[in-house]
């Protein structure tokens, strides 16, 4: 989520840190969508900038340093201090770009696409994006099999109205290739100032070649929420979870209660996730009090933190009557209210796997201005299962082609529709079996 629009995250029982969210945080708009981000503080006592601390940062005291052998690390640093000879005509590194290098390797050795190493300067400018507001392209990235991926297009973006569709790998920006870039790399070519343009080289799936589209950026409009009525249903579209969305969400099931229909469709397809608070009130609107919405797991020798629905029903929903949709564009937020809804028996889920984005962030400073953004805990479902791999599995499956979207043909709402008539019949693959035992 980076910017793409300012979503910052309200304060959930963590002493010292601050949660900015349970979206991708990679948005390439106007501010900080961290979602599932928290800021701390490092233990971290010594200048890295200068050399003579360079020995006391790699045997600073942890509970895994303290037996590292760092000897083979130094040979190393010395062969290429005493031997290198650079090929080319730029200047050699400095000692604290060596060192930068050394840790951004460690960091990476982690292969966790959402833990990074931000230097001084890149640290910077991930402060001002959580902070300010930008012009950019509105869409979200994330990381799928190592590949930089669209996750969604925000509705009537400048990224959705030059035709960029969700699940679309971004291979190249402005001719950059990026098969060696972090998120944050990405996220920093794709924004930029509004009326320039940039150039994305994207595979899409089902295609032979690739797909040049060039957008002009510029100020980003995010979207809340929309409602509409289709064949006897009360249809309610989610675009994001920000500080906004529970009480929009509380206006439009007061316009369905008021409407007199007893189908209910909620659309969170292409919603990228956002707040956790609000997240969890959402799912408070559907469920009892003290339902457990989504589990946050820190290890096996940490405690987990459990969060539960508030007393906010509104009313009593069921598999038959409440379908959610969701989607390859569907994350973080989206994922915890779809697997809470769907798992405690009271929405069907309708459509196909989603992201899979269902890790924690947190931001520590350093001393030397640089910064260390590491996953710190995993999102569970109410019944333990974790989404950070594949995403979560439909109840019905029923995919939705890059044709139909830009067709504007909708067979997973077609479907819906067809699941509230009593139309059970559905789907390429439908977990009727589980279905029908959580409707007994």
């Amino acid at each position: 989520m980076e910017d793409e629009y300012s979503n910052e995250e309200q304060p959930v029982k963590k002493s010292n840190n601050r949660l900015l969210g349970v979206g991708l945080a990679l948005l390439l708009v106007i501010a900080a969508f961290f979602s599932g981000m928290q800021i701390g503080s490092s233990n971290v006592s010594e200048d890295l900038q200068l050399d003579a601390n360079l020995l006391s940062i790699f045997t600073t005291s942890s509970k895994a340093a303290s037996d590292a052998n760092l000897n083979e690390f130094w040979r190393v640093w010395n062969v290429l201090e005493d031997k290198f000879v650079t090929s080319t005509s730029t200047d050699l590194l400095t000692t604290e770009e060596k060192l930068q290098g050394a840790i951004g390797g460690l960091v990476g050795s982690y292969e966790d696409p959402y833990t990074v190493y931000l230097p001084p300067e890149d640290a910077e400018y991930f402060e001002e994006n959580i902070s300010g507001n930008f012009s950019g392209v509105g869409m979200e990235v994330g990381m799928r099999q190592g590949l930089i991926t669209v996750i969604a297009p925000l509705p009537d973006s400048p990224a959705e109205r030059a035709g960029v569709l969700a699940g679309d790998v971004v291979a190249k920006i402005d001719d950059q290739p990026t098969d060696k870039m972090t998120i944050d790399d990405a996220v920093k070519l794709i924004r930029g100032e509004q009326g320039t343009e940039v150039k994305l080289s994207v595979y899409r799936e089902g295609e032979f070649e690739f797909r040049d589209i060039t957008i002009v950026r510029d100020v980003i409009t995010i979207p809340t929420l929309s409602t509409a009525t289709e064949n006897g249903t009360f249809i309610i579209t989610l675009h994001n979870f920000n500080a906004l969305s529970e009480n929009m969400m509380a206006g439009a099931l007061k316009d369905y209660e008021a409407s007199g229909y007893d189908k209910l469709v909620l659309d969170l397809r292409g919603n990228p996730g956002g707040f956790l608070n609000s997240a969890v009130a959402i799912a408070s609107y559907f469920l009892p009090p003290g339902k457990v919405v989504v589990r946050e797991y820190f290890g096996d020798d940490i405690e987990e933190q459990v969060y539960r629905t508030e007393d906010n029903q509104v009313g009593q929903f069921d598999a038959n009557h409440f379908v959610v949709l969701i989607d390859g564009g569907s994350a973080s937020a989206s994922e915890i209210v779809a697997g809470a809804l769907s798992e405690h028996g009271v929405a069907t889920t309708i459509g196909e796997n989603t992201f899979g984005k269902g890790s924690v962030q947190e931001l520590v400073s350093l001393p030397s201005g640089a910064s260390v953004k590491v996953t710190v805990a995993r999102w569970l479902t109410p019944d333990g299962v974790s989404f950070s791999e594949g995403g979560l599995e439909p109840n019905v499956l029923i995919t939705r082609t890059p044709q139909q979207v830009m067709d504007d043909e909708d067979p997973q709402m077609a479907a819906a529709l067809e699941w509230l008539s009593g139309n059970h019949d559905i789907g390429e693959v439908a977990l009727l079996e589980s279905l029908e035992t959580r409707l007994k």
